[in-house]
């Protein structure tokens, strides 16, 4: 069992970018301190959501200050950047950090983000499919050309390759499909993407909203269709599909629940309300309260035992062996180190 945090840098009412960002900074260290695997950071335009901008770049900050935990993008939006930019981003960490960089891409919503950044519309629509394909080409070819309708340029040679072998590896190209390079995860919320993900042999990101139900009907269809594409029964078998959830550790259920239900509305309410669609296309909004309360019950909310347990069932039911969890639902710096080490110390060793 791999057990990470999932980091927003929510900002909740009341507090500054600094604070959350600090607070980001602070449960990574702790995570790597108490055994935790890898911590997944969010990326954010504009809003109080999450004010972390360019998840690489914190990564690369977090990659620097810690020497174990892996660090991943959860995940870093393809239709608003560069793909090629993107790839050399995750080929320099990946080479430098010693191989403990995991990729995670998604194609994001259909936010005033792209307008700014000049994407546009058809990117979030029709785009991704062409922008992963050039990434993964970029993380894997010698020299690589662009030939689709968005992106079209002639051929140049990719410096650094991130398949190289690493520095003090012996040779070692560890990637997540035994290729070389960084790990490539996708973000998937619908079956179309899960095909895309599938038919590449990418492991899937599930989002927190998901149920054990929902989240083992995808990695049916991912099953599936990665086998028909050719993909072999042991890839498939071995592939790390990853778990978003929430995690709060207290010594009474009633405790963790109540943390959450009194801090995680009033940033939800404020997060998600920032958002503007590029298109002016009408938005169906989550009740805050009600929301938080279905994350309580679907995820390791409450004591030690009772959030190794719901860890395991969800592995069980689904056959996800990997979690990221959002830990810092309380808004507090002090609760939320807390919260992480007793993760790390009293959670995990039921695990294993």
């Amino acid at each position: 069992m791999r057990v990470g945090t999932f980091v927003l840098a929510a900002q909740f009412p009341g507090q500054g970018p600094g604070e959350a960002l600090h607070r980001a900074i602070r449960s990574t260290a702790v995570a790597e301190e108490s055994g935790l695997d890898s911590v997944w950071l969010a990326e954010h335009h504009f809003v109080p959501y999450g004010v972390c901008p360019s998840a690489v770049t914190l990564a690369a900050l977090l990659l620097g200050r810690t020497r174990r935990i892996r660090v991943g993008t959860a995940v870093s939006v393809l239709p608003t950047q560069h793909p090629v930019a993107l790839g050399e981003q995750a080929a320099l960490l990946h080479l430098t950090s010693g191989g403990r960089f995991t990729l995670g891409v998604g194609r994001g919503g259909p936010w005033v983000d792209l307008e700014v950044f000049g994407g546009g519309l058809e990117a979030y629509e029709k785009g991704f499919p062409e922008s992963l394909e050039l990434l993964l080409d970029w993380l894997t070819r010698p020299r690589v050309a662009g030939k689709g309708p968005r992106y079209d340029f002639r051929e140049v040679a990719v410096v650094p390759r991130a398949d190289e072998p690493l520095a003090g590896s012996g040779g070692a190209t560890p990637g997540g499909d035994g290729s070389g390079g960084p790990e490539v995860v996708v973000a998937c919320t619908s079956p179309r993407t899960v095909r895309l993900a599938a038919e590449r042999g990418l492991p899937m990101l599930l989002g927190m909203h998901c149920g054990d139900e929902e989240k083992a009907e995808m990695i049916a269809l991912w099953r599936s269709t990665a086998l028909a594409a050719g993909r072999s029964p042991e890839s498939v078998r071995a592939a790390g599909h990853v778990s978003a959830g929430v995690a709060q550790i207290a010594d009474r259920t009633e405790d963790a629940v109540e943390s959450l239900v009194k801090a995680m509305p009033g940033w939800l309410r404020e997060g998600l309300d920032a958002h503007v669609t590029v298109d002016g296309r009408h938005r169906v909004m989550r009740d805050p309260v009600a929301y938080t309360e279905l994350l309580c019950g679907l995820h390791p909310v409450g004591p030690p035992r009772l959030a190794a347990d719901r860890l395991a069932a969800t592995a069980e039911r689904t056959g996800i062996t990997r979690f990221a969890l959002l830990v810092e639902g309380s808004g507090d710096l002090a609760a939320t180190e807390e919260n992480v080490a007793r993760l790390g110390t009293e959670v995990l060793p039921l695990l294993l």
